[in-house]
């Protein structure tokens, strides 16, 4: 039997409330009897303190039960994180009696709410005007969370139209192909995808057969792709044709002079190229539209979003793939969600004050009602599978912060930067106008942008003397890095050294990534992947690798996770162990705050509570060829990092007082 903190059951607890109200009812109504038989005038006495009839002003029905007389009781409509609503209010018989009369309205002992489905809301909402002898304040669910109830309740339910096989698929990994699975009249099927996506659907590996073709049995004749040929600059269209091409695929150039016709059941586009063929895709008529990685349609003003939108609106079906809705804010959400329920999500004013904690000049950077947004997305339009809930066997993830020395002479350029910064913090402080603090917000911005390009610059020697123990344990790893100065010099090294290795960052093509992945992951002589955390850290399986390592970090958290988990994914056998390499004194100090503040934000709204970067153990990295003996404890931990446990969770395993005043402190600013 569940107790709370009185050692009493919820039943045990319910039962003494009702008991309590009971007396108090009895005592009120034994008073009223009484003044009210005293107050009563008898036969022949003289009212001495009641007014005659004709001058005691009549009794106001609508004063007498004027409801500011009556006691406040507040009730509030929420929505539940089962998708059902619930109502919470404090306990009040007459509430809770007239509660009991909602159809399927069941008491939630735990929480102590009143739930109800949906299609009861109607009728809870004329509670508050139908229950006698209560001023009852009433807090409404908000609009925006009405409208996307009534619009997700009003489409079909297609878990019962899918098969026990298409069920499985749903549930676990694929979502979008069993839906199509279940529409196959409305096709054909429009799937808009990165560039560096598009053969992951549409191509043979060696490994398993492309999921199309599989799942759905397709032939690749009916499977039409559109590619962009680098050195060309052609965007061109994939169609088996006489095995004309490696792959199957026949190729014809967007740019040629007859019209582009999608005739395929399967048409496979990168977003950067739905604008060059935005009217042509509007004219296909897609009914079935599939975005894979769709927070790349996080940005309102981005081209690919401006076309994509209206293609993605006019669909029938639209499902939206992506394991990082948001990177980093709740605004970041809105476009796709206006993408689903375009007349859900009309205006981002009313998203960005409710969501977005407000926002100057219609920014919305910031975080609100976590809670809500979570349970709205969950009950409309969200399917969330988390690794841990559908990977069973999938080895842990272990990361480890590890500090590099750096020289004098690489820090007193960031050492000046810092000092600039800090003068430039002041006077904002001082300012009395908001044009003098929007310019001076600009320069600080830029500071941080030189200090975050200065950093990496002086971490090279470190992060590549580090490199070269990792080379020396002969295993396979991941590096990844932000800025081209840092990935040359890492490549370079590599070479140097006789490493076998592969690159990828954003002057890579698209068509030699997958080619590049299957090296890594087949050819033993191929030991380290060099990649940038944008273009690297998306739509790549490196499983053959359980060591990552980050030699920069990004401001965007999404960007560290994805990036972590091209190594940490199906396919794996080891246990993952990530090296965040780190320099006090650096932008490192700025950014490892920012990522932590924004990753509580996201868990909240995603999954429902806070998320950190989890850090279990730090050391610190010296290189053997200096000389100059620091005491380590100071040198790598410095009196700053006394307070961590302000901004960041650790491991239960992180007990030990050596380990925790090696973590990272960050530089407030």
């Amino acid at each position: 039997m569940e107790l709370d903190e009185w050692e009493l059951s919820v039943e045990e607890l319910d039962s003494l409330e009702r008991d309590a109200l009971q007396k108090i009812s009895q005592q009120r109504h034994s008073s009223s009897s009484s003044s009210l038989s005293t107050n009563q005038q008898q036969p022949g006495e003289v009212p001495s303190r009641i007014l005659p009839a004709s001058v005691a002003p009549k009794a106001n029905p609508a004063d007498q039960c004027s409801k500011e007389q009556l006691p406040k009781v507040s009730l509030k409509f929420i929505l539940h994180a089962t998708g059902n609503i619930a109502a919470k209010f404090p306990y009040n018989q007459v509430l809770v009696d007239a509660f009991r009369k909602i159809p399927k309205a069941t008491w939630n002992a735990k929480e102590r709410l009143w739930m109800f489905p949906q299609s009861s809301l109607s009728l809870a909402e004329k509670v508050p005007c139908e229950v006698p002898g209560c001023n009852i304040e009433v807090e409404n669910l908000h609009p925006l969370v009405q409208r996307a109830i009534a619009a997700a309740s009003a489409l079909p339910d297609l878990q019962g139209f899918l098969s026990p096989l298409s069920q499985s698929f749903y549930r676990f990994s694929g979502m979008a192909i069993a839906v199509a699975a279940c529409v196959r009249d409305s096709w054909p099927v429009l799937i808009l995808a990165p560039s560096s996506l598009r053969l992951h659907w549409a191509s043979v590996s060696s490994h398993q057969l492309h999921m199309i073709e599989q799942w759905l049995n397709i032939p690749p004749s009916d499977i039409v792709k559109y590619w962009k040929r680098y050195y060309q600059h052609l965007q061109v269209v994939f169609s088996q044709m006489g095995g004309s091409n490696r792959s199957g695929f026949t190729i014809l150039s967007s740019n040629s002079k007859g019209d582009i016709h999608l005739d395929g059941l399967f048409n496979i586009i990168s977003y950067d190229l739905v604008a060059k063929l935005e009217n042509v895709l509007m004219a296909s008529e897609f009914k079935v539209v599939i975005a894979d990685e769709s927070h790349f349609l996080k940005n309102a003003q981005a081209k690919r979003t401006t076309a994509s939108l209206p293609i993605i609106k006019k669909a029938q079906y639209a499902i939206l793939l992506t394991g990082t809705p948001a990177l980093s804010r709740p605004i970041e959400l809105f476009k796709q969600l206006e993408a689903l329920y375009p007349t859900v999500y009309r205006k981002v004013y009313e998203y960005g004050e409710r969501y977005c904690k407000g926002g100057v000049f219609g920014t919305y950077q910031g975080a609100s009602n976590h809670e809500e947004l979570h349970n709205l997305m969950k009950a409309t339009v969200m399917i969330r599978r988390l690794k841990k809930d559908v990977l069973y066997q999938l080895p842990m993830k272990r990361r480890q912060q590890v500090f590099l020395e750096l020289t004098e002479k690489d820090m007193k350029r960031i050492s000046c930067l810092f000092c600039e910064l800090e003068v430039v913090k002041g006077k904002i402080t001082m300012c009395k106008s908001e044009e003098e603090v929007k310019s001076l917000k600009l320069v600080q911005k830029n500071l941080i942008n030189k200090i975050y390009t200065d950093s990496a610059e002086a971490k090279i020697p470190a992060v590549l003397d580090y490199l070269g123990t990792i080379v020396e344990a002969n295993c396979k790893f991941i590096i990844f890095a932000h800025h081209q100065p840092m990935i040359e010099a890492i490549h370079q090294f590599l070479l140097k050294k006789k490493v076998g290795c592969i690159r990828i960052d954003g002057t890579t093509p698209a068509s030699s990534r997958q080619a590049f992945v299957n090296d890594f992951q087949e050819k033993d002589a191929i030991r380290a992947a060099v990649l940038s955390i944008k273009a690297g850290g998306v739509g790549l399986t490196l499983t053959a690798a359980s060591t990552v390592i980050f030699a920069e970090l990004s401001w965007t958290p999404g960007d560290l996770i994805q990036a972590e988990d091209r190594a940490h994914r199906i396919g794996q056998v080891s246990s993952v162990n990530i090296y965040y390499l780190l320099a006090n004194d650096t932008v490192d100090d700025i950014i490892w705050d920012v990522v932590q503040n924004k990753l509580e934000n996201l868990g909240q709204m995603l999954d429902g509570h806070e998320n950190s970067l989890e850090v279990s153990s730090s050391q610190e990295h010296r290189s053997p060829t200096k000389q100059k003996t620091v005491d380590p404890i100071h040198q790598g931990s410095p009196g700053k990092q006394k307070t961590l446990d302000s901004f960041m969770k650790r491991c239960n395993n992180m007990d030990d007082a050596e380990h925790q005043s090696k973590l990272k402190y960050p530089r407030n600013m």
